[in-house]
């Protein structure tokens, strides 16, 4: 996480990224990240019963 918060210095001549652009592009791979899981997710529930967990475990107690 280091490289993060550290600006990379390419001979002092590149500028440290804004928070605001920071913030943006943490963003955007957040969302990147939450598309795919929610495309994993979608595609598992595909195959189930259609059920939720919590009547799974009402059905078995």
């Amino acid at each position: 996480m280091s490289e993060e918060t550290v600006p990379q210095q390419d001979g002092g001549t590149a500028q440290p990224k804004g928070l605001l652009q920071q913030m943006e592009e943490l963003m955007a791979a957040l969302n990147a990240d939450l598309s795919a899981l929610d495309s994993d997710l979608q595609s598992q529930s595909a195959g189930s019963t259609g059920r939720t967990p919590a009547e799974e475990t009402d059905a078995v107690g």
